[in-house]
């Protein structure tokens, strides 16, 4: 088999609910319809198995790492398609029963669990009818995320952050070189609509690789507005493809012709004093 240079992601966009088997079987079936698209690799979004009524309804459904029903599906969903998948985030145990770690998982093609990244940067936001404070119910992760994988032949490294984790820079140069940021998102409709696609095309633009987004996008069932707009920006900071709001997917492909001719043509990663 020849060495491939190119590699079909999708991310995934919806609506979540509290209802988690109602989540899973959304996202089982937006899953099935990018796969029958030609995506190699898919990403789900921030808190795609539940948007609670209450902040606290995610510690109610936390799972040890490696075990329950939740992990058990995403496994299935990418075996049964023959996929890498990057699940969004999940609530997971943490030292504090009272709390969870909000948790990307990514598993490959025979569904075994092969990556894996705690939010690190809580959200804290507050206006006279706005209110998130994410440390009340999460724990903060403490390591970066990267995840590796191999596809025909051809080896890809994606970085591996959460929502509020955008506004940290310092985060993403910690990471490395990697050919494409994922992103998985519950951006409110407040903070979105001002700077969710400044902060990714400059992720892109300084890191100079891909970009994948994959958000909420809607009014939920707890009166939380998400921003949606899940997206593909590719190294030089241009929008590929764009999802505004309600469930769906937005695809596309990573290219490494596309990564070499950025960073030849503008050195700037090599270019680095500090």
């Amino acid at each position: 088999m020849s060495t491939s240079t190119t590699l079909k992601i999708a991310s995934i966009q919806m609506v979540s609910s509290p209802d988690l088997q109602e989540n899973l079987n959304t996202a089982g079936r937006l899953i099935s319809a990018a796969t029958q698209d030609g995506a190699q690799l898919i990403v789900l979004p921030e808190y795609f198995c539940m948007m609670g009524l209450k902040d606290t309804d995610k510690v109610r459904v936390r799972e040890t790492f490696g075990s329950g029903p939740i992990q058990e599906q995403l496994a299935s969903f990418a075996k049964d398609n023959q996929i890498y998948l990057v699940a969004g985030t999940i609530p997971l145990e943490s030292k504090d029963p009272g709390k969870v770690l909000n948790t990307m998982l990514a598993f490959d093609t025979a569904g075994q669990h092969i990556g894996r990244y705690d939010k690190i940067h809580l959200f804290g936001f507050q206006t006279k009818t706005e209110r998130y404070q994410e440390s009340e119910t999460i724990e903060a992760g403490i390591t970066p995320g990267i995840l590796k994988i191999t596809h025909n032949q051809q080896d890809w490294s994606f970085g591996l952050s959460i929502c509020y984790d955008l506004r940290f820079p310092e985060l993403y140069r910690a990471m490395g070189a990697v050919d494409c940021h994922i992103i998985p998102a519950a951006f409110t409709y407040t903070t979105g609509k001002d700077h969710w696609e400044i902060l990714l095309r400059a992720r892109a633009i300084e890191n100079q690789c891909y970009v994948l987004a994959s958000a909420q996008g809607g009014i939920h069932l707890n009166q939380r507005r998400t921003w949606g707009h899940s997206m593909l920006i590719d190294p030089w900071g241009a929008v590929l493809a764009d999802l505004p709001e309600g469930e769906g997917f937005i695809s596309g492909v990573l290219s490494k012709e596309k990564l070499n001719e950025v960073r030849s043509q503008l050195p700037a990663l090599a270019h680095r004093k500090l």
